[in-house]
């Protein structure tokens, strides 16, 4: 996960200056980014084997963006470097030599390719002063072909998520906007949710070692951090990356238009004044950033009501996540009325979740069999899935194993438990993009589902007399209605919302006020899914497959 910082901070200056040079000049539209395109042209130029620069943009673009930026340019030119030279290329090659030895990559024909592209900039600064030549005035009938403005708009985007972004907002926020699905689901996505950094989020009881966890992978404490045996994280704390250590206010941080957490303000200023942002510089959190959570409360605790609605915010961010630990002690078993609030609201998640049995060295061999058992017990009543999730057991701190309690097979067993859990974080960035396709696609369906479901109940309401009876009627008797929808639309029965929270929404709007259904919004959504996601993946997909 490291490969690309540790390439450029190891690469001689007089060879980034070059390096930079040659950037510049290959990306034409000056974003700051090399297309897959523009890259394979230039690279050819190495007169390297396909495979070989196959493997050389694999390893470069390891989160599979579509284009490669400064950063991951400079490991592209040292892995040419590396291939050049003989060696058959793999990402611990990268990470096991002396970059700042490597000389600069041979590319032939480099100073005419460079004239070509100077002069080719020069053409164009002369034609955006004047008037364009004739052959590149488009013709009038390319403005009126729907097949062609979609062609454009698909070659506009310079990555996958350049592309995500201009589709939702073309297609699905439309359909999104029409049918309040911001109130009912999730809030309308902006800018920052597409490019923000992948987020893992901790949850569990009180003093399950979340904090100490965080520390544990960090080797250091994050600020604004307290650790002990009562509960001391009593905010959501997002950690990530930044140039100094320091704490930034929740109000500061939902207005903040470079953070993806613009959505937060929807629970109110009880909730922003218990969150907050950790900055500081650290190499993990280049990739990813982490969110701790404050303990959910279990027995006489539980009593006391949050100021704001807690499961929501769990819910919130589950969405925008790429995993979710759940961490158990083997003392703390027992599952709160909270806590199942808490595990029923990821729903629709379960493939990030993973859970994590921490502080097993408190326990001999035989009582953490049993724990381990009890466990799984539990989980599968809540998670309501007859799959078993992952589940890593260990004792994640900087603490030696306690003697005398752990033997040396289950140390060994520790010791995997912890290198799997890590290989499962380092693999976050790389499988980034893809997720990031996953969720937009899921909500995607779960919008158009939505859209059917209002469609239907405005369709259900009378015409003129005893609307407000119609409307009691029609949500007392929801499943009735999901059941009608299941039948007239094929959707599956387990795609359809919450019943419970879908009537507690519901009975807050005037059903008779929404819209029927637009089956040019729905038929847009549905050429999204079919066509154009599948051809944007195709347009960014590695150039030399």
């Amino acid at each position: 996960m490291e490969i690309v910082s540790t390439s450029i901070a190891s690469c001689p200056n007089e060879h980034r200056k070059i390096y930079q040079q040659w950037f510049d000049y290959i990306d034409s539209d000056d974003d700051g980014r090399i297309t897959g395109i523009e890259a394979s042209e230039f690279l050819a130029m190495s007169k390297l084997a396909k495979h070989d620069l196959k493997q050389v943009w694999a390893i470069a673009d390891s989160k599979r963006q579509g284009f490669l930026c400064f950063k991951e340019f400079i490991t592209a030119m040292q892995l040419v470097t590396l291939a050049q030279a003989g060696h058959d290329l793999s990402i611990d090659l990268l990470r096991n030599t002396d970059v700042e030895r490597l000389e600069l990559p041979s590319i032939e024909g480099l100073g005419q390719f460079l004239a070509k592209r100077n002069a080719s900039r020069n053409d164009a600064g002369a034609e955006s002063n004047g008037t364009p030549p004739f052959s590149s005035i488009p013709k009038l009938n390319t403005f009126f072909s729907s097949k062609s403005t979609k062609k454009r708009a698909l070659n506009d985007v310079t990555s996958i998520v350049d592309g995500l972004k201009k589709l939702y907002n073309e297609k699905l926020k439309p359909l999104e906007i029409a049918y309040q699905y911001n109130d009912f689901a999730s809030p309308l996505l902006t800018d920052s949710d597409f490019y923000g950094k992948p987020m893992v989020m901790l949850l569990g009881q009180y003093s399950t070692g979340k904090t100490t966890f965080l520390k544990h992978i960090l080797k250091c404490n994050y600020p604004g951090a307290h650790i002990g045996p009562e509960p001391t994280t009593d905010r959501f704390i997002v950690v990530m990356n930044g140039p100094d250590e320091r704490t930034i206010p929740g109000n500061t941080v939902a207005v903040r238009p470079d953070m993806p957490f613009a959505g937060l303000s929807t629970f109110g200023g009880a909730f922003l004044s218990k969150f907050e942002c950790s900055e500081m510089p650290h190499s993990l959190l280049d990739h990813i950033s982490l969110v701790d959570s404050p303990g959910v409360l279990s027995g006489e605790k539980q009593r006391t009501q949050r100021s704001y609605d807690f499961t929501g915010v769990i819910k919130w961010f589950a969405e925008k996540c790429d995993l979710i630990l759940l961490l158990f002690d083997p003392h703390k078993l027992d599952i709160s009325d909270e806590f199942k609030r808490v595990i029923t609201s990821l729903n629709g998640q379960n493939d990030k979740i993973r859970v994590v049995l921490n502080k097993a060295d408190q326990v001999d061999t035989q009582k953490l069999m049993r724990v381990y058992g009890a466990l799984m017990w539990s989980l599968g009543k809540f998670l309501n899935t007859p799959e078993v999730a992952r589940v890593y057991i260990g004792s994640f701190n900087d603490k030696p194993l306690k003697e005398g309690v752990v033997d040396a097979m289950i140390k060994e067993l520790f010791e995997k438990e912890q290198d799997d859990l890590l290989l499962d974080l380092i693999d976050i960035p790389k499988k980034a993009c893809d997720r990031r396709i996953n969720e937009f696609v899921k909500r995607a369906r779960a919008a158009k589902i939505h859209a059917y479901i209002i469609g239907h109940l405005k369709k259900e309401m009378p015409s003129m007399l005893g609307k407000t009876k119609a409307q009691q009627k029609l949500i007392d008797n929801l499943q009735d209605e999901f059941a009608k929808i299941e039948k007239e639309y094929h959707v599956p029965p387990g795609d359809f919302p919450d019943i419970e929270q879908f009537k507690e929404v519901l009975a807050t709007y005037n059903i008779d006020k929404f819209e029927k259904v637009k089956p040019k919004l729905i038929q847009a959504v549905d050429e999204m899914i079919a066509n154009d996601i599948p051809e944007l993946l195709q347009n960014f997909r590695n150039p030399y497959d």
